[in-house]
């Protein structure tokens, strides 16, 4: 019978011991032999008819390599399925050899998730923030309308100021050699620039350009360019104001509303929602920190890495438009630093739901494809093809069994109003 010892060499760390019987082997090895013993052409010999002793000294050497892999699959998954364990990590096996008529013996290590006697999770405390619309910031999201309706003007004789549209062209020099790039519809003290670019920008009249020396950031998007200094000349080729609409009825009726009232009207019912879900992820953050404050409980190491790299294709469109790079070691930091606390969040609340027996039904996940269909604007039908993948569908369920945990630490918590 199969030995099999458990070592926790870590919170996070196990290792198995697996011993296979004698008997095991030496069945094992004969099948090995009798099967090569068909097919095998030994000179001198009849196929099929070739001695084991002939056959040990040509292929010995890869059966019972052949042999130590199907024991160690075998015998690995069996003793994971007999001992209920659910490796995060392919184990790492170390090289073990077949001899006849002795026990096969080889050691497995792999990460696991920790073991979690109890979660502190009552009695959390959290500040919900402010959700008041004010006038203030209707009337910026009606200005922020108002830009997009708004139409480009070209200006003639004054100045560039903040806020216009350029057209430039950059020359740099780089170890010696001249760079040139034409840019368009730059705005102008908009932070589409390097800031000393942007202040050398403003006011230049169209034809004119100015020499300005300086430096690439540590963190451009171009390792060869960082902290490069370089001398610069920046010419303005065409400059454009925004004229922006009035705000009345018209303009209302522009953004197909009947007037200026419906529009504000609808616009302060859409920072309402905003507001209330701003507030809402605001109180779950302050939930799921003290959740991981109080229960310091150690992460895998690979869940962090997987959980860093989500986080990081996600950031990599965000970093390419702002011209950050990713790469920087304290954007890896945070990144690191974060999904650390994700990952950990994520094992405490799921012990919660085991602890609660918190299920999910066929009507919570209808209701999740209407949500992911409402924010994509796809239709419903659509989501549920696409979640018949199961890692997607897994994913979606994990979401709404956090979204039920956070419920249920909302509702135990102390929270009070800013």
């Amino acid at each position: 019978m199969m030995e099999v010892k458990v070592e926790r060499l870590s919170p996070v760390l196990l290792e198995l011991r697996v011993e296979v019987p004698a008997q095991t082997v030496s069945t094992e090895l004969d099948t090995a032999y009798n099967q090569l013993r068909k097919t095998a052409q030994v000179r001198g010999f009849r196929r099929g008819k070739a001695p084991r002793k002939i056959l040990m000294q040509l292929y010995g050497s890869a059966i019972k390599a052949d042999v130590a892999k199907r024991l160690m699959d075998r015998s690995l998954q069996k003793a994971l399925t007999d001992e209920s364990i659910e490796p995060l990590t392919q184990p790492a096996v170390e090289p073990a050899e077949v001899k006849s008529k002795a026990p096969f013996n080889f050691k497995a290590r792999f990460e696991v998730r920790p073991e979690i006697e109890k979660v502190d999770w009552e009695g959390l405390e959290a500040t919900r923030p402010s959700a008041d619309v004010t006038d203030q910031m209707i009337d910026e999201d009606i200005d922020r309308l108002r830009g997009e309706h708004a139409t480009e003007e070209p200006v003639e004789g004054r100045e560039a100021q903040k806020g216009d549209l350029a057209d430039i062209t950059l020359t740099f020099q780089i170890e010696g050699e001249s760079n040139s790039e034409d840019l368009n519809k730059i705005e102008v003290a908009g932070g589409q620039l390097l800031p000393f670019l942007d202040e050398a920008l403003v006011g230049l009249k169209v034809g004119e350009s100015k020499d300005v020396n300086g430096s690439f950031p540590d963190n451009h998007s171009m390792p060869e360019l960082r902290g490069v200094e370089t001398a610069f000349t920046i010419k303005l080729t065409e400059l454009k104001e925004r004229v922006l609409p009035e705000a009345d009825d018209e303009f209302a009726k522009d953004c197909e509303y009947d007037d200026l009232k419906r529009l504000r009207e609808a616009v302060t019912e859409k920072l309402r929602k905003k507001m209330a879900q701003q507030v809402e992820e605001d109180v779950a953050k302050q939930l799921v920190a003290q959740l991981c404050d109080k229960n310091p409980v150690p992460v895998p190491p690979t869940l962090v890495e997987q959980q860093a790299k989500m986080t990081q294709r996600e950031l990599q469109m965000i970093a390419q438009m702002t011209g950050q790079s990713l790469e920087d070691p304290a954007m890896q930091d945070r990144l690191r630093m974060d999904a650390e606390v994700k990952v950990r969040a994520g094992l405490l609340m799921a012990e919660i739901a085991k602890a609660k027996e918190i299920k999910i039904t066929d009507d919570d996940l209808e209701q999740g494809y209407a949500e992911l269909a409402a924010q994509s604007g796809k239709n419903v039908a659509k989501v549920k093809v696409e979640y018949r993948n199961k890692q997607k569908r897994d994913m979606l369920i994990g979401m709404i069994l956090e979204d039920k945990v956070l419920d249920l630490m909302e509702g135990s918590a102390k929270i009070s109003d800013a």
